[in-house]
């Protein structure tokens, strides 16, 4: 099913596909931190991202939240909508962890009263910067409208999220979301995966995401496999 390749980032490939309005996206083993600082690979994340990626997108379609998965092509591939990506990406945080620590001083794991949805500007020549409303209308990455549904979009998924994953005995300390629209309907793009939430075991606290990478941790195959094995419930 795979065509032209049409883009290649730091975890995806993207090609084009025999429908118009779907591309192939292809999850690869490569991992970065720090804007692209530090480079690696984690053996079969790319076939686990796919999987947890299908898994949870099918589970937040089930509660009314769109996303661009179509079907699954195989172990690395899945076939998605084409959409008009919004070049902002969406930080849902319900403890204070990464660069949360280092503006405010909070001690990691602490807990937030209600989340905190961050949003930053896509662009790895900037570094993909903090934004605040302000920025993103002078930007005009988007209006006011759109602004508040990427918000509200985001919260939603936190809200379904949140207690699926703690059932399974996973802590969702934080996530990235990217956005599109599909024929003018805003949808989630891009995947939900330990590349791109941090996630910690319920009672020991322990990392089960990227962070065992930047952090030079060990145990990075063995934490994404067991986040797998968790979410397959």
């Amino acid at each position: 099913m795979s065509g032209e390749l049409l883009y290649e980032g730091k975890a995806k490939r993207v090609y084009g596909s025999d429908q118009d309005d779907a591309v192939v996206m292809e999850f690869k083993d490569d991992a970065t931190a720090f804007n692209g600082e530090k480079r690696g690979q984690i053996a079969q994340k790319g076939v686990i991202n796919r999987a947890l990626t299908t898994r949870i997108y099918r589970y937040l379609e089930e509660h009314r939240i769109p996303t661009h998965v179509l079907a699954e092509i195989d172990d690395r591939r899945l076939l998605v909508r084409r959409l008009e990506m919004i070049g902002l990406e969406v930080v849902v945080r319900n403890r204070v962890a990464g660069s949360l620590c280092q503006r405010t001083g909070l001690e990691e794991g602490t807990g937030l009263q209600s989340p905190i949805v961050e949003f930053y500007f896509k662009n790895d020549r900037l570094g993909d910067p903090l934004l605040n409303d302000d920025h993103i209308l002078a930007l005009n990455l988007a209006d006011e409208s759109t602004i508040h549904d990427l918000r509200a979009l985001a919260l939603r998924v936190n809200r379904v999220l949140t207690p699926f994953l703690f059932e399974r005995d996973l802590i969702l300390v934080d996530f990235k979301l990217e956005f599109g629209r599909f024929q003018g309907q805003l949808m989630l793009g891009d995947e939900i995966s330990p590349d791109t939430c941090r996630l910690w075991d319920r009672v020991s606290l322990n990392k089960l995401d990227k962070d065992r990478f930047r952090r030079d941790l060990g145990d990075v195959e063995e934490a994404y496999q067991e986040v797998w094995r968790r979410v397959q419930r």
